[in-house]
């Protein structure tokens, strides 16, 4: 396994972090480069990648809110974002390729979720599809059954976990 080091991004890094993006979503569901950047600008502290041989092959990323769900909404409007929220969202968790099954995923859902616990919010919400609920189980989420989103015309699943 490569050695991972995970951390807080670096606002330069905006328009590689759309690119990883664009690799592991499906156009209709991945964030564009403006997305990214307008979305790092609105909460910087919010993205954490993963970085090996001094580059980000990596990260997670999402706004804050108080009610426990994620409203599509939130993915195309940065207003919504309340620092102040107590819940943290997910809105994209991506890995390279080629750095795959390797734990790096799961290192960043316990990094991220363990920053909100210390931030003091009640917990981390986010949408998945079908085939990922296991994994986020995984990690101490709930799934609490069809979302009501059609982000990508893709079916998703709402997912908390509640600290």
């Amino acid at each position: 396994m490569t050695d991972v080091v995970i951390r807080m991004a670096k606002p330069q890094e905006a328009q590689l972090l759309a690119e990883i993006e664009g690799i592991c979503f499906p156009p209709l569901e991945a964030a564009s480069p403006a997305q990214i950047e307008e979305r790092m600008k609105a909460f910087p502290e919010n993205f954490v990648v993963a970085e090996a041989e001094g580059q980000p092959i990596g990260f997670i990323n999402g706004g804050t809110t108080d009610k426990p769900c994620l409203p599509d909404e939130m993915y195309h409007d940065v207003s919504l974002h309340n620092s102040q929220g107590a819940y943290q969202t997910v809105f994209g968790l991506n890995v390279l390729p080629a750095y795959r099954h390797q734990g790096i995923a799961g290192k960043l859902v316990e990094y991220f979720a363990e920053l909100a616990r210390k931030r003091g919010k009640k917990g981390v919400i986010l949408t998945c599809k079908e085939r990922l609920i296991g994994f986020y189980e995984s990690h101490g989420f709930q799934c609490f059954g069809v979302a009501d989103s059609s982000h990508g015309g893709a079916r998703w699943y709402e997912m908390r976990r509640i600290f």
